[in-house]
């Protein structure tokens, strides 16, 4: 079985790299192109945002980026690792260790509460319950929620369930956060609260962050702006 341990070496800080990546959907005889030879290169600690209009294909690139669906051609590195050359378990293995994901709903389980649904992806990596509850709690103490671990999701606010998806994400100290929307579902103060939060996080922890957005001016607060147009990822000025 492969090493999934975090790789620098050869790779130095750099975490998250796609190569010539490219994206076709078949359906019988009929070929759609999403999107072909792509590349991105991710450092530790840099924040960049993807946009681009309605259908671009974003959310399909963070797809192939966090290892959730295979390229069509290309190829994605995570922490050093080549995706294509790992198991299905192994590829989620890593996603596990290495990535965090928010969406733009926040994907909490309703039966469990906020330190469960925090806790679950600690105990997945094979963490003792008192690890997963401590850091659990902690991340969950860290983005406004101490009073909240006992609320099930039905019982917060849908910031309160957007913060409780951030700290999910980041509980196994990933080296990069992807996040499809991770706003776009909140009032405009309430999205600036969550978004703010992720920066802060980003900076206290050095975690990566790529963000496929439709609100440029959310996305001018990152590192990098990137603009999928018409099957091309370009920078925007």
């Amino acid at each position: 079985m492969n090493d999934l341990r975090m790789e620098q070496g050869a790779a130095g800080d750099t975490v998250l790299r796609a190569e010539g990546l490219a994206m076709t959907y078949a359906e019988g005889k009929l070929c759609t192109p999403v999107f072909a030879g792509l590349h991105l290169q991710v450092q530790a600690g840099e924040t960049v945002a993807i946009v681009g209009a309605s259908g671009a294909g974003k959310s399909t690139l963070l797809h192939l980026l966090g290892g959730l669906d295979m390229p069509t051609d290309g190829e994605v590195y995570v922490a050093g690792h080549k995706m294509s050359a790992l198991s299905d378990a192994e590829r989620g293995r890593l996603r596990n260790r290495a990535l965090g994901f928010v969406y733009q709903f926040h994907h909490l389980l309703p039966e469990f509460t906020a330190l469960e649904n925090v806790m679950l992806p600690v105990l997945l990596y094979g963490a003792s319950v008192a690890e997963a509850t401590a850091r659990a709690r902690t991340l969950l103490e860290s983005v406004g929620l101490g009073h909240r671990l006992e609320h099930k999701p039905g019982e917060l606010s849908g910031g309160e369930r957007q913060r409780a998806a951030v700290a999910r994400a980041l509980v196994n100290r990933p080296a990069c956060v992807l996040g499809d929307e991770p706003t776009g579902n909140l009032d405009e103060k309430t999205a600036m609260t969550v978004f703010e939060l992720m920066l802060e996080l980003n900076r206290e922890h050095r975690t990566s962050l790529v963000v496929v957005t439709h609100d440029r001016g959310l996305a001018r607060r990152l590192d990098r702006v990137l603009e999928l147009h018409e099957g091309r990822l370009r920078p925007l000025d």
